[in-house]
């Protein structure tokens, strides 16, 4: 069964390891049938939610920030699996990943498709343990989204320089990843 997945890639580096995971997974979901959508957060004016609540108090559940998320939201509703790609910076996903996390706050009060969640993620440093930030900010919103799982993790370790990635089995892995859902 054909799924729509969508992909949100927070890299600033056009060509980027995490934006290279991220093609990969989106080639290997293309091959395996599905229908893949992607938003480069570099691309769109991305502004921080003012905790107003508007999105939780309204009938239309519209979030009254203009900037470049709001066409986005409906397509991640829409969506079977939800992807992100982020660099880890100081230990935990780049801020602008955690920014568009923040602002998808209007999706709470929604009926979502989406169960599938799926991280990936690259990093300089050599330890696993690196990684943990991330993934705990992913799965706290996880955790607010009822029925929705956190189904797979690519933690790419050691890659710093842009384009390291592709010297590794990382992208591989991004690959049959994204070919299995």
């Amino acid at each position: 069964m054909s799924k729509k997945v969508f992909i949100v890639s927070s890299t600033l580096r056009n060509g980027g390891n995490s934006e290279l995971l991220a093609d990969s997974f989106a080639k290997g979901a293309t091959d395996a049938g599905h229908t893949v959508e992607r938003l480069n957060l570099r691309d769109i004016k991305l502004e921080f939610c003012k905790g107003c609540l508007a999105c939780q108090n309204s009938e239309s559940h519209n979030c009254i920030i203009k900037d470049g998320v709001p066409p986005y939201l409906s397509k991640i509703q829409e969506s079977d699996v939800v992807v992100f790609a982020t660099p880890i910076y100081f230990y935990a996903m780049a801020g602008q990943l955690k920014t568009f996390i923040d602002r998808l706050n209007p999706l709470f009060p929604r009926e979502r498709k989406f169960k599938d969640v799926y991280l990936l993620s690259s990093a300089a440093d050599t330890e696993v343990a690196s990684m943990d930030g991330a993934k705990k900010e992913l799965q706290g919103w996880i955790d607010c989204c009822e029925t929705v799982e956190l189904k797979g993790v690519i933690d790419a370790l050691g890659v710093t320089d842009k384009g390291d990635i592709s010297k590794t089995d990382y992208v591989s892995a991004a690959y049959e990843l994204g070919n299995g859902i």
